[in-house]
């Protein structure tokens, strides 16, 4: 059943739009690898209901870390509200779920492209996250433009 609205919410409409992109671009890694020198850096809450990470990694990163797909990962599966992806860490691989709702931060260094978002759950688990994030940004903050839908949202 569609729930009805009182009101049209562009702001939610364009986030979800910004979250598709980052569907579409791990769905052409799904399909074909990464092309060319384009890789990812992926900021995710690791609280996030949904997102399913090994307890040394929960312990390791309760509340966000940042994933790197370049050279090392296997098994990227694109699902409608999640990825999966076999990373190594220490040296056991080990399989992650992302729902792409956990994602705070999508960058793609060599394309000079990045997206922040704002988990709508988690206000205050925001400011946990951001340092990580941060980082991230910092190692292509010359190279990248980042888009935050801050800029479209409504003044409150």
């Amino acid at each position: 059943m569609t729930k009805y609205i009182d009101e049209m919410n562009y702001d939610e409409l364009v986030e979800k739009s910004l979250r598709n992109v980052v569907y579409y671009a791990l769905k052409i890694v799904e399909e074909q690898g990464l092309p060319g020198e384009n890789h990812f850096y992926i900021t995710f809450r690791t609280d996030f209901p949904g997102t399913i990470i090994s307890k040394n990694l929960k312990i390791q990163y309760p509340e966000s870390m940042t994933i790197v797909l370049q050279n090392q990962f296997e098994n990227l599966v694109v699902h409608h509200n999640s990825f999966s992806v076999d990373l190594s860490f220490g040296g056991v691989l080990q399989t992650i779920t992302i729902p792409y709702e956990a994602i705070t931060y999508f960058a793609d260094p060599y394309a000079k492209f990045g997206l922040s978002f704002e988990p709508d759950d988690y206000e205050a688990a925001t400011e946990l996250a951001e340092p990580q994030a941060n980082r991230a940004a910092a190692q292509i903050a010359n190279k990248a433009e980042v888009i935050s839908i801050d800029n479209y949202r409504r003044k409150k």
